[in-house]
């Protein structure tokens, strides 16, 4: 039964993504352009420029219903008598979690983009817009939705539900982490290989944080950052700042 939970919570949310990723990786590999000459985007336009609040509308749904695993999972931990606090998703720490998830930030942050200047340089990366949203006074609201969506997603499927159920399926500590890592790592590999790695040293670091201090928030807390950094800084920064890929310099 706690297989087969584990494997429909994963089928509904990041496995879904993560085959996803594959395909389109393998579809990046046998395009005729290199992989720096292609594009990801992370988040885009769903309607047409002109229609505003129809854009608006799928993209305030979307972010509502990718919730539903996360929603689904809590309720599955409260059925085996377990809670969100169990792997500390809660609020009850508010100002070491983000002080925690602050300082996380700048390190993975930092070492995730040089790992990406450096991958796409060698041709193993993809160029990644983070937003390819049109230009709506609501642009940077939904980004930072997504990016927080994101956050709570990931951190609390992939390290603080996974790490629980493997757990009590006897699989040891470092076999579980290995396996939480390499799925995240799969999710993002549409971003090329360079991302594929850098992903997986993501998880397996914040593995070992979650399994040092039990709590789930303070990665919520830098996986948001991250992404919100990402997200908003690539409207105001991409095709202004040389160095970055896609600004055209």
């Amino acid at each position: 039964m706690l297989v087969g939970e584990v494997l429909l919570v994963l089928a509904l949310s990041l496995a879904a993504s993560a085959v996803a990723a594959l395909i389109s990786f393998v579809g990046s590999l046998t395009a005729p352009e290199a992989l720096a000459q292609q594009t990801a985007s992370l988040v885009g336009s769903q309607a047409a420029a002109e229609r505003p609040w129809l854009d608006l509308s799928r993209q305030l749904a979307s972010l509502v219903f990718a919730m539903a695993p996360v929603a689904l999972v809590v309720y599955l931990m409260h059925r085996s008598r377990e809670s969100a606090r169990t792997i500390g998703f809660d609020a009850t720490r508010p100002g070491r979690d983000l002080l925690g998830g602050a300082g996380l930030a700048a390190l993975i942050g930092g070492g995730g983009l040089a790992v990406y200047l450096v991958s796409y340089q060698l041709g193993l990366s993809v160029t990644v817009a983070p937003s390819s949203l049109n230009d709506h006074w609501w642009a940077v609201p939904v980004l930072l939705l997504q990016a927080v969506k994101n956050g709570v997603l990931e951190e609390v499927i992939v390290v603080g539900y996974l790490m629980l159920r493997l757990d009590r399926l006897g699989w040891s500590p470092m076999r579980a982490a290995v396996a939480s890592s390499l799925l995240r790592a799969t999710y993002h590999i549409y971003q090329g290989a360079g991302m594929f790695f850098g992903n997986l040293v993501m998880g397996l670091v914040f593995c070992w944080i979650y399994r040092r201090y039990g709590r789930v928030m303070p990665l919520v807390v830098a996986h948001s950052l991250i992404d919100i950094v990402a997200f908003v800084g690539s409207v105001y920064l991409v095709g202004h700042v040389d160095w970055l890929p896609g600004s055209g310099g």
